[in-house]
């Protein structure tokens, strides 16, 4: 018997992506696998039922869908999605690993395989499974596209009758995969553009970019391609230098943030204070606390004249390609345990292990269980 890959319409309020797309039909074929999916599920992504040719729509309730073997999705369960899984099923999609503990533990009683996609090594084997990176590089791009729209200035520099409009000035704040996209495209759109992040080994990816990079003095490089968090001292002459460069800016995009704990405070409302009138801050890491005191989740705070917006899902935006883009890593991870049509689990491969979350009712993922059993080993 075929083994059953169910899709899911995602429930979070907001998300407009899906995990699977039509363009991978195909592939999917060649796996051996049977294709199940919710009634709906791309829509908001642009893709209709009549789209998935092949596939069997069906219910959520549907008997088909609660018998499936691997569960893909794109927003982390709910503990109601997870009781409705068959127990000793394969779920893959972000699980957010360092909350929900609620969720964690249903995944844990009912014996799921949770892979989460935030726990994907950053390794070269491992690239194209890489869903935060495909997803951050969508969210850098569209940061700069509603910095230039809140913005009442024009980016590039124009040469009319009327005279000339020299460019804006563009400060970017993290120089990872959304840092270097924002940089990219705020200099097609004619930007001058400079960029800080705490990671030496940026600078050259950042003036390879076009951009100037800031040097504050500080330099944070931390694990797995990540900063580490910084001391206060460290905090505060980061602060100093950046201050400078953020006040003269006319956009300031800021995506910097540590897995698992609340994104560091950057820019403080003086310096913001400092900004000049009609500039505009663009806060990538809003849900997690964000980098600017600023900001607020969700909305566009006007702070004496100054727009500082904390957009929520900024992916979900631009739902079609970023659907194809996941989908995409979810398709390479499966390849790595379904071979011949079978489902076979090896967890001597480093992707496997590592992006393990939950299974066989064990925590698989060394910080989520020392948080939740207090270290026991599994």
């Amino acid at each position: 018997m075929a083994i059953k890959v169910a899709v899911p319409k995602e429930s979070q309020p907001g998300e407009r992506r899906v995990a699977l797309v039509p363009s991978l039909f195909k592939q999917m074929e060649k796996l051996g696998v049977e294709l199940l999916l919710e009634k709906g599920a791309g829509v908001e992504s642009g893709f209709d039922d009549d789209a998935y040719e092949g596939v069997k729509a069906v219910t959520a309730s549907s008997k088909a869908f609660k018998s499936a073997d691997i569960m893909l999705k794109v927003q982390p369960p709910t503990v109601e999605e997870v009781g409705k899984l068959k127990q000793g099923s394969i779920l893959m999609g972000f699980m957010a690993p360092h909350e929900g503990d609620t969720r964690i533990k249903e995944l844990v009683k009912r014996k799921i395989t949770s892979f989460s996609m935030e726990l994907v090594p950053r390794i070269t084997r491992a690239q194209a499974i890489d869903a935060l990176s495909s997803q951050a590089s969508i969210a850098g791009y569209k940061s700069v596209l509603l910095a230039a729209n809140i913005s009442p200035r024009l980016f590039p520099m124009l040469t009319t009758a009327a005279g000339t409009i020299k460019p804006s000035r563009v400060v970017v704040v993290g120089a990872g995969v959304a840092g270097l996209q924002a940089i990219a495209t705020a200099k097609r759109l004619g930007a001058v553009v400079e960029a800080y992040d705490v990671r030496s080994a940026t600078k050259e990816q950042v003036e390879s970019l076009g951009g100037k990079f800031i040097d504050t003095g500080v330099k944070a490089d931390g694990e797995g391609g990540y900063a580490r968090e910084l001391t206060k001292e460290e905090q505060a002459q980061q602060a100093k230098v950046l201050a400078d460069h953020i006040a003269k800016a006319d956009a300031v995009i800021t995506t910097a943030a540590i897995p698992g704990r609340p994104a560091p405070k950057i820019i403080d409302t003086a310096t913001v204070e400092r900004m000049k009138r009609g500039a505009v801050v663009i806060d990538l890491a809003a849900e997690t606390g964000g980098n600017c005191e600023v900001t607020q989740a969700g909305k566009e705070v006007d702070h004496n004249g100054v727009i500082v917006y904390g957009p929520k899902n900024v992916v979900s935006a631009l739902c079609q390609h970023a659907s194809e883009m996941y989908a995409r890593n979810l398709y390479n991870l499966l390849t790595l345990i379904i071979k011949d049509g079978e489902l076979v689990l090896d967890w001597e491969d480093q992707v496997l292990r590592d992006s393990c979350l939950t299974h066989d009712g064990e925590i698989k993922h060394g910080a989520t269980r020392e948080r939740l059993e207090g270290g026991k080993k599994s």
